[in-house]
């Protein structure tokens, strides 16, 4: 039955062939070969007698089989015997040539078969493929395709055959009239020349070594002249090119002497195909082979064709190269190989016509020009050994072009000519500069991103090939050492390449390194014999001022100090051990740092103290003044670099301070002085720093040079007089005086303290008193920044506290002065800030400031900087920087000022000052306002010194002040202000003997209360007041809590209506808080506020009038209760103030509650009724005194203070709540109360909804708090249960999540409220019955029943209700019952019998035609089945198994999902210990547990993971089971193939007995509703018979799985066809 099976499979397949989506397609053609695989000739027999039986199927699918054929052939050529090879010859044959119009993809195909069977029947096959090629007629295209293709494949089989077969295709050349039939000859041609050439290369593999190549000659040449002669002149331009492929090859098997004739023809007639074919790869690639071809016979002829093909392949080197092309990149490198053809017979007339080229001004020509001269001075070295000279002075014009490309390619020939020895010839050295040059052009931040066929290249693509060409030719050619050492250090000092000074380094250092290891005679510099390199001391200075900006040009700064350190026996021989150790650590600190992270400063000290310490070593004036020389003549080089050239005067500065040589020293500063640009404001800094640095040890000499400086005519208005300064302006004459008072500032700030005390007032100040009459702003800003830094220096030396600074006065007027003059409304300079840190430090000189004096600079400061309006939010950082800055130093002045008087007086005095701008109605005046006092109430608290235990007397004015802006508009404001109490309250205990490092708990949960004012929401914001208020109470002493309260009266009226209502909260908070103390005035402040409130909605009010109701309630409580409960619905905001009020004492609130709960019980919960004329349904409406006894209930537990009455009705309270939720559930308003609903929404006049159900649930939520239970309340909202309560749907996973919530956080709540939710379990309303079984079924959830000891009765009550009309009552006993598995496990084992009777009996529920009940009983009995005895639950496994497979298959997916899941469970309980009858439920349960792990619900797979695993110890087999617990692991992502594919292998390994029983239930999954699992059924079959033994056959109905299969091959979905030819493909197993 072998054979035929086979063939039927492929029969079936072969007709799937036609399906309509490629991917079944294609996946039939994959079973095809799988088939052919297994039974190789049997397939191609049944293809083959298909496609002759068949002649009529479109030709794409006789493709598609053909292809299959191809590729059965291709893998099993060995095994196929003579006679089936014979048949797929001559099918393949016919296919080919069965249409004589072309269809390629067909043809191809059978083309593909022929040259596939060639590889080991190339007899058979040639003599197949010769029959349709025979003489005087023309072939068909294929068969001249197949033949060139079989030379291709099988070279040392087809050879031996070519002789003949040119025999007979030259003279059909001459009969092929159409261009396509021409094409296929040459592609023949061609394909013939390279087989025999790889032939005649590996003769001794050959088997006939005989063959030679002039067998081959004649019959070459005749099919050369009908190709070059007739057929390269057609005007079709793919013949053309097929012509022009062939004749490279076919050249060098002409004869030498038809090649040497030929070639004045040949070669003209290629290189004119140039002209006619945009993309040229193979004509050049075609010339290559004919230019080898004729050295190769030493051509005399060739010599004459030079000008024609240098011009031809010049013009080709030019064209320009498309990164996106290629054919176009391939053609350059096949131009190139031409030209190294070229240049190996004939260099001189290749270098005698690049060269001139080179003088072109067009740029592709230079360009390319450049890149053939550099691809023959690498290809070609030996010829152009002598040409040096030549190509070096070739390169004049080419290294001015300012081009990128041609600089690039200028770059890449420099290269090459380094590596072969042009650069040592004399010329080389404008090479090197050229590369220099290139490697300073300026980097682009970022580069241009051009379109692949842009023709422009960014100039840092020409830096970057620079920079890596100097590097490469420094380091890796050895002959370039003595080019470039010591040349390239001539490079370092000029600024036109600063640029270029990080590789410069880079390779310098390199060279340096290797002239060291030959010997210090190389390595030491001759300056006397190289008068252009710079001197040391150039070196040394360039190298420096560039290092103080370290990270710009690549990394400059560490390049250039490693030079440095190589260098240093060529600065001075003594610095070598000393920079070994400094210069190590000056790197090491960059390689820690960024350019982000690196502080400029810190590093600029660096580089002086490493000055400092080379002069201190050198030790030599003339060294050193030398070395000052060169710095101030370096010093142009930066104008415009003002970073640099400021830090270079600083090196100035350092090295004359080093200097011995006064002389010098004066001469160096007067042309400092005299040469300066002044005019810019970084170089008069850089100058003034260079002056205070040179002052810390030249202080006289800098002074008098200042000093003379000032007297010389520069200074002096008449012009008559002639001097170098004559022609300067006025504005030119501000600016020297600016130069000159910077530089006063900054020897005051610099030279040493003990020298500066004597000279301040003599020398320093008085040169800068003369000019504080200046108007100019620059002016002005020199004289602020030159005072501060003297007042500065004063105070920082030892004797600043016996120094009287008489001008003292004066200064801090003048700094008045300049704050005043100051726009108020902006801040664009530092005046203010130079100012008020100019007075700060002057404030702490002696003799003290007189009290007018202080105020008056205090309102000037404060007027100058809080009025200032603040920038828009991210527009100007330095704006932001700079007010930053400024209000630093107020802070300090103010703190300076407060210094003198550090008494509650004094800090009184500074708020006062600050008390308008506090109330300012600006926001950012009183942020300002607010962040100055909590510095300077720090400031008082960190300087607090209490000698004896006295009052704070103005603490409550203070805090009064601050408090209220704790609910100010501005976040900000609200923060200070809280800081501010925070000190106050740490004055208050300072000043009661507390240490200052005394931390007091209720002073610190004022930090913890700031976040809340940072949250915009009222109520979190004064609620956080609240807090803060309580705070205050606990610390404020009595004697200041009448103050206190008065000034927040006071505060009601501020214009910020938040502070007027944080006062509000403040105010009741202190009364309830600290009211005790107040008796005689409660009455008073009682009597104020309830008047108001009728008038006004403001807080305080409504908490006074709460004190009234009390008192009224506590006479007459039934009364109140009555009263108020008739008030009209929904409650206003008056009513519900006063119902809040009833809840003051917890004997009140007892009373107020019981009478509540007894009106709520007196009516039914609602009326049933029908819509009028518009619904026949039902609808409920609800009942008015309960209504409102609701409400009444919500707004009394409302109040924090009923908590004890709560507590003491709790279960009564829970009880009935929760049971008018559960029936006021979908209850509606009355009309009139709906209508009120509306209009109280929309007016805002109700505080809470009048909804029946969410006013329960709202007084449940109220009670629960009040009952101490909000953890209760939080879980619930965190879940959503309050929601879910609510709504008809979510109303019993509501009462579930509350009764879980209740257990975890209430749990000694439990025994009377289950008492009272029993007795209401005969309800007559059915959803308070539904509502009271959830609540304790979901009890039972939990442990805390087992530890009330309530379990019994639980079980008992809820066992009773089994029985119970409603369906959803006896779910829930159902899921009560399984409860305890989870909340009391160990009393599972006691209670068995009676829970798998109850669980056991909800699967047959009859009266539940949704099967909830049974679902419920499904998921509940796999919570048990782990708990209970053995012996109780083996009785019911096979059962429940039976009861439960139905629902594996069921159209819903939970129960799907829960029978399955049971499932595993049962097996789980059985661990590998079932009974044969069980093991029989497992067995027939694999084939669906399999499938369903591709059910399109996530559940469903996930039960049948946890299935398979259950069921792997039943089935007994160790590696089963472990391949189950491997692949299906939850956390596991699922290969499903490769898992089914792993256990049907061991499947039938271990069981092959059980294929048949696997295969029919397979069966009945293929007409699945589920697209996934009716692909997955087939996939089952197929990996079952891919692993079973053939001898397994007779298990399998073979003809039913065939038919069933067939029939799935037109399943509507394709994945499903796919997977049905797959398992096809797969049953040839059993042919």
């Amino acid at each position: 039955m072998t054979e035929p099976y086979v063939r039927k499979l492929s029969t079936i397949l072969l007709d799937a062939v036609t399906d309509k989506d490629p991917l079944v397609q294609e996946q039939v053609c994959g079973a095809l070969c799988a088939l052919g695989d297994a039974q190789p000739a049997e397939v191609l027999r049944a293809c083959e007698e298909y496609l002759w039986q068949h002649e009529k199927l479109a030709h794409p699918y006789r493709t598609m089989i053909l292809r299959a054929m191809e590729t059965v052939v291709s893998g099993h050529i060995s095994e196929l015997d003579k006679d089936v090879a014979r048949a797929v010859i001559l099918l393949a044959s016919s296919e080919m040539t069965r249409a004589k119009e072309l269809v390629c993809d067909w043809q191809q195909a059978a083309s593909n078969v022929l040259v596939a069977v060639g590889k080991r029947f190339i007899g058979k096959v040639v003599e197949e493929v010769l029959s349709k090629f025979q003489p005087g007629a023309l072939p068909h295209y294929y068969v001249v395709q197949t033949l060139a293709n079989l030379a291709a494949s099988n070279v040392f089989g087809m050879v031996p055959f070519l002789t003949s077969i040119l025999s007979t295709m030259l003279p059909m050349l001459g009969m092929a009239k159409h261009d396509t039939m021409r094409v296929a000859f040459c592609c023949a041609l061609q394909h013939f020349s390279e087989s025999t050439l790889e032939y005649l290369a590996n003769l001794d593999q050959a088997p006939d070594p005989t063959v030679r190549k002039d067998t081959f000659a004649s019959d070459i040449f005749s099919a050369y002249d009908v190709l070059f002669n007739h057929w390269m002149q057609s005007r079709e331009a793919k013949l053309r090119l097929a012509v022009v492929e062939a004749l490279g090859p076919m050249s060098h098997l002409l004869p030498s002497e038809k090649l040497e004739e030929q070639l004045p023809k040949l070669l003209p007639g290629v290189v004119a195909l140039y002209r006619k074919h945009a993309e040229a790869f193979h004509v050049s690639k075609s010339l290559g082979q004919i230019l080898e071809a004729a050295v190769g016979v030493g051509s005399r002829t060739l010599e004459a064709q030079l000008d024609l093909l240098l011009a031809a392949l010049h013009a080709q080197i030019c064209v320009p190269v498309e990164s996106s092309s290629p054919l176009v990149v391939s053609n350059q490198k096949e131009v190139l190989r031409c030209f190294t053809v070229l240049a190996c017979c004939a260099p001189d007339r290749l270098l005698a016509f690049l060269l001139p080229k080179l003088d072109a001004s067009n740029e592709r020509t230079r360009v390319g020009t450049l890149q053939v001269l550099r691809h023959v001075i690498n290809s070609a070295a030996p010829q152009m050994e002598v040409k040096k000279p030549f190509i070096l002075s070739s390169m004049r014009l080419p290294l001015l072009d300012t081009n990128t490309k041609v600089k690039r390619a200028v770059v890449q020939v420099i290269s090459a000519m380094a590596h072969h020895g042009y650069l040592e010839q004399p010329g080389g050295e404008a090479m090197v500069e050229y590369i220099v040059q290139q490697c300073a052009l300026p980097p682009e931040s970022e580069p241009r991103k051009l379109a692949p066929d842009s023709e422009d290249l960014a100039e840092d693509g020409v830096r970057a090939i620079s920079i890596s060409t100097l590097y490469l030719v420094s380091t890796t050619v050895d002959r370039m050492s003595d080019v470039l050492w010591p040349y390239l250090l001539e490079f370092l000092t000029p600024t036109r390449f600063t640029g270029a000074l990080t590789p410069l380094c880079r390779s310098l250092v390199h060279l340096a390194q290797k002239k060291q290891e030959v010997g210090a005679d190389a390595f030491l510099i001759q300056y006397d014999g190289n008068v252009s390199l710079p001197s040391p001391y150039a070196i040394t200075t360039r190298l420096l001022t560039v290092s103080s900006h370290p990270y710009l040009g690549d990394g400059r700064g560490a390049a250039s100090l490693r030079l440095l350190n190589v260098l240093h026996r060529n600065i001075h021989p003594l610095l070598g051990q000393r920079w070994a150790t400094t210069i190590p650590l000056l790197l090491e600190h960059l390689d820690e740092h960024t350019e982000e992270t690196l502080s400029q400063k810190e590093w600029e000290e660096k580089l002086l103290a490493f000055l400092r310490d080379t002069l201190t070593v050198v030790s030599d004036n003339t060294w050193t003044c030398q070395l000052s020389l060169e710095m101030c003549k370096q010093l142009p080089c930066y104008n415009g670099i003002a970073q640099e050239k400021n830090f270079l005067y600083k090196c100035i500065g350092t090295t004359l301070g080093a200097a011995s040589s006064k002389e010098v020293v004066r001469k160096q500063l007067q042309e400092l002085l005299e040469t300066a640009r002044h005019q810019e404001e970084a170089e008069r800094e850089g100058l003034a720093c260079c002056f205070g640095i040179c002052a810390i040890s030249h202080l006289d000499d800098v002074l008098a040079q200042l000093e003379d400086f000032m007297r010389s005519d520069v200074f002096r208005k008449s012009t008559g007089i002639f001097n170098i300064f004559k022609d300067r302006n006025e504005n030119e004459v501000e600016k020297l005086k600016g130069t000159l008072i910077l530089c006063y500032g900054h020897v005051a700030a610099r030279a040493p303290r003990e020298l500066v005390l004597a000279k301040v007032e003599s020398d320093i100040l008085r040169n800068i008193f003369q000019y504080f009459s200046t108007k100019d702003p620059a002016l002005k800003l020199c004289l602020v920044q030159s005072v501060c830094m003297a007042s500065q220096a004063i105070c920082s030396s030892a004797q600043a506290n016996s120094f009287h600074f008489s001008q003292k006065a004066e200064l801090v007027a003048q700094m008045m002065e300049f704050i005043k003059a100051e726009p108020p409304d902006s801040l664009r300079t530092p005046i203010r800030k130079k100012a008020m840190l100019a007075c700060t430090y002057l404030a702490s000189l002696e003799p003290a400031l007189e009290e007018h004096m202080q105020a008056d600079l205090i309102h000037s400061c404060l007027h100058s900087i809080l009025p200032v309006l603040p920038e828009p939010e991210g527009e100007d950082d330095h704006q932001e920087s700079l007010y930053l800055d400024t209000m630093r130093a107020l802070e300090g002045l103010l703190t300076g000022l407060l210094q003198w008087n550090m008494t509650p007086q004094g800090l009184q005095i500074m708020v006062e000052h600050l008390s308008p701008w506090i109330k300012s109605p600006r926001g950012h005046e009183r942020v300002r306002a607010l962040s100055l006092s909590a510095c300077l109430l720090r400031y008082f608290l960190e300087h607090l010194h209490v000698s004896a235990l006295v009052p704070f007397h103005n603490l409550g004015l203070l805090i009064g002040l601050f408090s209220p802006r704790c609910a100010d508009l501005w976040p900000a404001t609200r923060q200070e202000a809280v800081s501010c109490v925070y000190a106050l309250l740490y004055l208050q205990l300072g000043y009661e003997g507390f240490s200052r490092d005394y931390r007091d708990d209720v002073a610190e949960r004022l930090l913890t209360l700031k976040e809340g004012l940072v949250h915009p929401d009222s109520a979190i914001l004064f609620h956080t007041c609240n807090s803060i208020a309580q705070i205050i109470a606990k610390r404020l002493p009595p004697e200041q809590l009448i103050s206190l309260l008065l000034t927040m009266f006071e505060g009601l009226g501020d214009p910020d209506r938040n502070c007027s209502r944080a006062a509000t909260v403040m105010v009741n908070c202190l009364l309830k808080e600290r009211g005790n103390m107040l008796q005689e005035k409660v009455p008073e402040i009682v009597s104020v506020l309830r008047s108001k409130l009728q008038e006004t909605r403001e807080e305080y009010v409504v908490q006074a009038a709460q004190h009234s109701v009390h008192l009224l309630a506590s006479q007459h409580c039934a009364a109140v209760v009555t009263s108020l409960l008739g008030s009209p619905l929904p409650f206003d905001s008056h009513t519900c103030t006063l119902w809040r009020a009833l809840a003051v004492e917890p004997s009140l609130t007892t009373q107020v509650l019981g009478l509540l709960l007894e009106k709520l019980s007196k009516d039914v919960p609602f009326k049933e009724t029908r819509a009028f004329l518009l619904s026949s349904s039902p609808g409920r409406v609800a009942t008015v005194l309960p209504l409102a006894a609701t409400c009444a209930l919500c707004e009394v537990m409302s109040a924090p203070a009923s908590g004890p009455a709560v507590l003491e009705l709790y279960p009564q309270l829970f009880a009935a709540l929760l049971l008018r939720i559960s029936c006021t559930v979908g209850v509606v308003l009355p009309r009139n109360l709906q209508a009120k609903e509306r209009k109280g929404a929309g007016s805002a006049v109700a505080l809470r909804s009048l909804e029946p159900c969410s006013s329960a649930a709202d007084a449940l939520q109220a009670m629960l708090l009040r009952g101490g239970n909000e953890d209760v309340v939080q879980r619930m909202e965190l879940e959503g249960g309050w929601q879910l309560l609510r709504t008809s749907t979510g109303h019993e996973e509501g009462v579930t999540r509350l009764a879980s919530a209740m257990a975890k956080f209430a749990g000694p709540r439990l025994p009377l409220v289950m008492k009272a939710l029993v007795c209401t379990q005969s309800s007559v309303y059915e959803i308070q019955r539904v509502t009271s079984t959830g609540f304790l079924a979901e009890l039972l959830n939990s442990n805390v029943v087992n530890d009330l000891m309530l379990l019994e009765s639980l079980l008992d009550n809820l066992v009773a209700r089994q029985k119970d009309t409603c369906a959803s009552v006896r779910r829930l006993v159902l899921r009560g019952l399984a409860n305890v598995a989870s909340g009391s496990p160990d009393k599972v084992r006691a209670h068995g019998p009676q829970l798998l009777t109850a669980v056991i009996g909800g699967l047959d529920d009859r009266d539940d035609p949704y099967s909830l009940v049974a679902l419920e009983a499904m998921v509940g009995l796999a919570r048990l089945l782990d708990l209970v005895e053995p012996q109780d639950l083996h009785p019911v496994l096979l059962h429940v198994a039976i009861r439960i497979r139905p629902f594996f298959d069921s159209e819903k997916m939970e129960l799907r999902s829960a029978s399955i899941r049971l499932f595993g469970h049962l097996n789980k309980a059985c661990r590998g210990r079932c009974e044969d009858v069980f093991l029989e439920q497992v067995v027939g349960g694999l084939v669906p547990l399999l499938l369903h792990l591709r059910d399109p619900q996530g559940p469903v797979t996930s039960a049948c993971r946890f299935a398979l695993r259950m069921c792997g110890p039943n089935l007994q087999c160790d590696e089963l089971e472990a391949a189950l617990q491997k692949h299906l692991r939850e956390e596991r992502g699922l290969h499903f193939g490769e898992f089914l594919n792993t256990t049907c292998k061991l499947l039938m390994h271990h069981f092959p007995e059980l294929l048949g029983r696997l295969v029919s239930t397979g069966l009945f999954y293929f007409k699945s509703s589920w697209e996934d699992v009716r692909a997955a059924a087939p996939m089952l079959t197929g990996f079952l018979v891919l692993h079973v033994e053939p001898e397994q056959r007779p298990q399998v109905d073979l003809e039913q799985l065939t038919a069933a299969l067939q029939l799935l091959l037109k399943d509507p979905a394709p994945l499903v066809r796919m997977k049905a030819a797959e398992t096809l493909g797969r049953l040839v197993k059993f042919a």
